[in-house]
């Protein structure tokens, strides 16, 4: 029987995004003009391969009764060590990249081109902000969508899964 593979070293290009690897979970909350407002349960990993990426899922559910509302996955990635990139692809066809800073401490980021399927809502702008503090993430997210302009639409408090 062979001993598993230690995993990879972290790529030097994403070492300041060490704090956020890792399962995070915990509560958040949604509205927006066009729905009634929900609150969901939300599981958030970031994890890595050794390259110069962050590799991100996210999925959430309604509660209180865990029906799966909404998953993400895709990546982030650190530019001269304070520029971010993060490319999204949502299962409601819908694709985002997004550009901002990461200071350490606050990911904040702005989509700078949404893709869409044909059968996909409109979706024409979105805004992410992770705030890290200790082993608790707090993230927001607004949407200009369905005619609506820039709008809040989520946020949510994770805590590190140990």
């Amino acid at each position: 029987m062979s001993t598993p593979a230690p995993p990879p070293a972290l790529h030097p290009d994403v070492v300041s995004f060490a704090a956020l690897l890792g399962t995070w979970r915990g509560e958040g909350r949604g509205e927006y003009p066009t729905i009634d407002s929900f609150g969901y349960d939300e599981e958030v990993t970031f994890g890595h391969v050794g390259k110069p990426f962050l590799a991100y899922g996210q999925r959430t559910w309604r509660q209180p009764d865990r029906f799966p509302l909404h998953a993400e996955s895709g990546y982030v990635r650190l530019i001269d060590g304070v520029r971010a990139e993060m490319v999204l692809a949502h299962p409601t066809g819908i694709t985002e990249v997004s550009e901002g800073s990461w200071d350490g401490l606050v990911l904040h980021l702005r989509s700078s081109t949404i893709g869409r399927s044909a059968s996909a809502k409109e979706v024409t702008a979105l805004e992410r902000r992770f705030e890290l503090d200790g082993d608790v993430l707090r993230y927001s997210v607004a949407m200009a969508a369905v005619g609506q302009p820039l709008t809040h639409h989520l946020a949510a408090e994770l805590r590190r899964v140990v």
